[in-house]
């Protein structure tokens, strides 16, 4: 009962399977006594959902802790810069309406009220425009760093755009060469138990059995290992958040030198929105929506008429998603853990997918049991954390739906319906009437998305908290405006533009110091 855990088994490839096979690798293959080894058992057959991803100003430190170059992920996975995301469309779908979500956290922000001067003196000017300097440096198409900024560090602060299937390949090149990964290509075909229901082993048509001591279910939404083999529930949140469906294509751009989007442009539509995501080579876009609002031939026109009206040049033959918005009941069971899309999906608005790999597979790094003896209290701790996420994930990708005033279609209409918000945001929502979201609304250390965020959604969506009565603008609060707008002035004309930031990383790689 006490033997030690020796041998970590990920199933599945893709970015999922092996970040996770990355982050546990890194992290105990020299710390430790009896080091874990790692093994990654990868199936032939299952091709990989690699539509253009976005990840989280987070993913740079992960990278960093696995020893992973920032110069590869250039070269390698035709990745580009995120500084956050900007909103077309959502709040009436009038000419002009925009907002934006960027990663940078509002000037002076939790020493400084900028709610309430805003709301009474400023509201004419979009939010996150006049607190923060990011929405400037996206608006002109700059870079967030310096061509001599050293890799991972940034002037303003940044995630990735990246073609998936691509650093899903870079990774596996790390894990194997750098970090001591054990690669097996092999089709599950069942799992080996004992009398308490834990894996004794996989049983692959190829390999024959594949012993490990905890597994690791990267195995895409079939969930093999979790869902099907261990018949853990899934709970859908169709009710809360409708989009079921995309359909997803690969943009060429119109010339070489076109420019890069450095944020994700999301364009609301009548059933459901539109994702562009800007690579070095080309353009990501897809359109996800409810297939209960929209029948698939009308969807594939909406995206095509996007395209039309962004000038694109014809693009590969959009491809089909259908995914189940939800997640597991439980995320381990036994000695089995499912991280990725195995252990559920939402959509894609806000790029939480990887954000949760991320932050599920340094949970089960640190926290992983020393011996099998320890694991149901780990389990137990994992199952009630990584529920408390997802619970947030999900309220804060229906705030973007509820304070939408579009009445062009049954879909933003149902949204706003309050049989489909969660009691939590639905009590967040009443505070929120009279005061800003702050640290008091989020009482964890490892919140999903920080007070701020919930702040650029509230007010970009146009709602303005009621204030007692009209207050001067302090001087405080002048200083502040005038120091965020002439910062934002110096860093445009500062700042290289992200195509002339990226080919010349591609070329002659980061500035070392």
């Amino acid at each position: 009962m006490s033997t030690r855990l020796r041998k970590l088994v990920v199933v599945g490839g893709g970015s999922a399977g092996w970040l996770v096979a990355a982050i546990v690798a890194a992290a105990h293959q020299a710390h430790h006594a009896q080091p874990l080894s790692v093994l990654l058992v990868e199936s032939s057959a299952v091709p990989i959902i690699g539509v253009g991803e976005g990840t989280w100003p987070s993913m740079r430190d992960t990278l960093r802790a696995i020893g992973l170059p920032e110069d590869a992920l250039f070269k390698e996975c035709d990745a580009a810069f995120k500084q956050g995301s900007r909103f077309e469309g959502w709040v009436t779908g009038a000419a002009g309406d925009h907002y934006h979500h960027p990663f940078s956290v509002p000037e002076s922000f939790g020493e400084l009220d900028w709610v309430t001067p805003w709301a009474q003196h400023f509201s004419g000017q979009p939010f996150a425009e006049l607190v923060c300097t990011q929405p400037h440096v996206c608006q002109a198409g700059r870079a967030p760093k310096q061509v001599q900024t050293p890799q991972y560090a940034a002037v303003a602060n940044y995630g990735y755009h990246f073609d998936a299937t691509k650093l899903g390949q870079a990774l596996k090149r790390h894990c194997m060469e750098q970090l001591g990964v054990s690669h097996l290509i092999a089709d599950v075909v069942g799992l080996n138990r004992d009398e308490q229901g834990h894996i004794t082993s996989l049983q692959t048509g190829q390999q024959g059995a594949v012993e490990g001591d905890l597994f690791v279910d990267c195995t895409g939404m079939a969930s093999l290992l979790l869902g099907q083999h261990m018949q853990v529930g899934f709970k859908s949140q169709r009710a809360v958040l409708f989009n079921d469906s995309a359909w997803a294509t690969q943009v060429p751009y119109p010339a070489p030198d076109s420019p890069i989007a450095t944020q994700t442009v999301a364009t609301a539509q009548a059933a459901g929105w539109v994702w562009d995501i800007g690579l070095q080579s080309r353009r990501g876009v897809g359109y996800v929506y409810s297939s209960a609002h929209s029948s698939d031939a009308q969807a594939e026109d909406t995206l095509a008429r996007y395209l039309q009206a962004t000038g694109s040049p014809a693009g590969n033959t959009p491809r089909k998603i259908r995914f189940e918005p939800g997640y597991r009941e439980r995320f381990w069971q036994h000695n089995c853990v499912a991280i990725g899309l195995s252990s559920g999906f939402i959509e894609p608005l806000e790029a939480s997918a990887l954000a949760m790999v991320e932050m599920a597979a340094a949970m089960l790094s640190e926290t992983c049991p020393a011996t099998r003896h320890e694991m149901p209290v780990v389990a137990a701790r994992f199952n009630e954390a990584m529920h408390y996420k997802w619970e947030r994930v999900i309220e804060f990708l229906k705030l973007h739906y509820v304070l939408s005033q579009r009445q062009d279609s049954p879909y933003w209409a149902e949204h706003r319906q309050a049989h489909s918000i969660p009691a939590r945001l639905a009590e967040q929502l009443l505070m929120w009437r009279h005061r800003a979201p702050s640290r008091h609304d989020f009482g964890r250390i490892d919140e999903v998305f920080p007070a701020a965020s919930y702040q650029y959604i509230l007010y970009g969506m146009g709602a303005k908290p009621v204030v007692a009565q009209a207050q001067p603008v302090s001087a405080q609060v002048l200083q502040a405006l005038r120091h965020t707008q002439h910062l934002a002035e110096r860093m445009v004309a500062a700042l290289p533009s992200q195509r002339e930031l990226l080919q010349h990383i591609v070329r002659h790689g980061h500035h070392r110091i």
